[in-house]
């Protein structure tokens, strides 16, 4: 057996004992990390600047019983819509009404677009024609109208009626055939923001 010279021994020692240090200080960094990086000012400014974009509906409340009136148990008109101001650079709007308790799948009551960027209303019973005189088009609806129709779901089981605009940062350029799937299609990469209103109906 070879004895190793005192100091030799002293200073393996010590660094033995500083290792589990060393090690315990590496891994400490990933827990460290998230509070030596800072968020950008531009990222956190941009997120709490972000409008509360809204729609509403003084003709029933959300995900209330919308009255006869605005389905095809009565005169069968649209409803009054109202919404907040939109994000910057809006151009346009766009609505869908969507029932996606059919039995066929979801189904289609209103296909609108093109609504001004300065408009925050639709008045109630809002005309059948394709070409509204403020620019605003409207498409086939499931029913293979143009315009709005309203609930009209089978006998005692109550549907989900969704109310989505979309505001978008452009024209639409869509043929007055067009329905929800071409609108869809053509909104696609244009949404600068959704928002949504829901109303329930059976018969």
């Amino acid at each position: 057996m070879h004895w190793l010279p005192g100091n030799y021994c002293q200073n393996f020692f010590l660094r033995a004992r500083r290792r589990p240090l060393i090690l315990l200080g590496f891994a400490a960094i990933p827990l460290l990390l998230p509070f030596m990086v800072r968020p950008s000012v531009p990222a956190l400014a941009a997120q709490s600047g972000a409008p509360d974009f809204s729609i509403s509906s003084p003709s029933f409340s959300d995900s209330g019983e919308i009255p006869k009136k605005f389905t095809c148990s009565g005169p069968d008109v649209s409803p009054q819509l109202a919404w907040t101001e939109p994000p910057a650079g809006g151009k346009t709007f766009a609505l869908l009404v969507d029932d996606p308790d059919a039995p066929a799948g979801n189904w289609n009551h209103w296909a609108i677009w093109n609504l001004p960027a300065s408009a925050r209303s639709l008045p109630e019973g809002v005309g059948k024609s394709r070409h509204l005189p403020d620019g605003t088009q409207q498409g086939l609806n499931d029913f293979r109208k143009v315009g709005y129709n309203g609930p009209c779901p089978p006998a005692n089981k109550p549907h989900h009626y969704h109310f989505k605009l979309y505001a978008l940062d452009t024209r639409l350029n869509l043929k007055g055939d067009a329905g929800e799937p071409e609108l869809e299609a053509a909104m696609k990469g244009h949404i600068l923001a959704q928002a949504q209103w829901t109303g329930t109906f059976h018969r």
